[in-house]
């Protein structure tokens, strides 16, 4: 049985809106399992996590740039001297239906959610096309297969990334390259801060209606995204794993 407190040593990750609770938790899970860590957020708070531990270094920076993409590729690479595995953690949600969504409103969710992932994901496959091997992580939703309404515009970036993380798996499957979705439900997390008065307790009631009966804690979530990434998970490439509570089995 191997050791996971182990399991990612010599390994090197990039975890993408590591300064939000999800995010932040597989930066350290990993960290604490071996890994080196590149962590990166558009909010400063994350350079919090170098205190954390010494495996990790931060990054600050847009993820729907470009520019930003290729610092956070070309930073595993020269400070770690590889790149091994990313997680597209990070997400941005507003509440409005369609018909008074604004192309500003719209833009401003798929730039972080589909648009930074695809960056990301471009990037690393070109390291990791040439390592020959790696392992993408893309975090959906539920929202990946089932709908609410005035989710509109997360609700399609979600089931976009399930989309073009089964092109990469088949892109990647010769260069020794999986990708996976894991899809989480509601989790206890501050992505609803500002735009509801009390988005933990929100998440928390909404994830009593799944058949487990509560919401996820980030920890938890951060576990199934650490197995998808891990050689454990070898054979499994273009998965969809479901991590909801049971919410999409109803």
């Amino acid at each position: 049985m191997s050791d996971l407190n182990r399991e990612f040593e010599g390994r090197v990750a990039i975890v993408t809106g590591a300064a939000g609770g999800v995010g932040g938790a597989v930066a350290k899970l990993l960290a604490d399992r071996g890994a080196s860590v590149v962590a990166e957020d558009v909010k400063a708070e994350v350079e919090e996590l170098e205190a954390y531990s010494d495996r990790i270094v931060t990054l600050t920076g847009d993820l729907a740039e470009e520019a930003t993409a290729t610092r956070a590729v070309d930073l595993a690479l020269k400070h770690f001297g590889s790149l091994d595995i990313l997680i597209n953690n990070a997400a941005h949600i507003m509440f409005k239906s369609v018909a008074d969504m604004s192309l500003e409103d719209w833009d401003s969710i798929l730039n972080v959610n589909l648009r930074g992932t695809f960056l990301h994901s471009r990037e690393a496959m070109k390291a990791m096309t040439d390592a020959k091997h790696g392992s993408i992580v893309n975090v959906g939703s539920y929202a990946c297969h089932v709908a609410f309404p005035t989710i509109g515009a997360y609700a399609a970036a979600k089931g976009a990334i399930a989309q073009l993380t089964r092109v990469l798996a088949l892109e990647g499957a010769e260069h020794g390259i999986r990708a996976n979705v894991v899809a989480p439900g509601d989790i206890e997390t501050g992505i609803l801060d500002g735009i509801v008065p009390d988005g933990r307790n929100f998440l928390a009631e909404h994830g009593e209606s799944s058949p487990i009966g509560r919401a996820a804690q980030p920890e938890e979530i951060a576990e199934v995204i650490a197995f998808a990434a891990c050689d454990r998970a070898s054979y499994m490439t273009g998965s969809i794993v479901m991590a909801d509570g049971g919410y999409t089995s109803v």
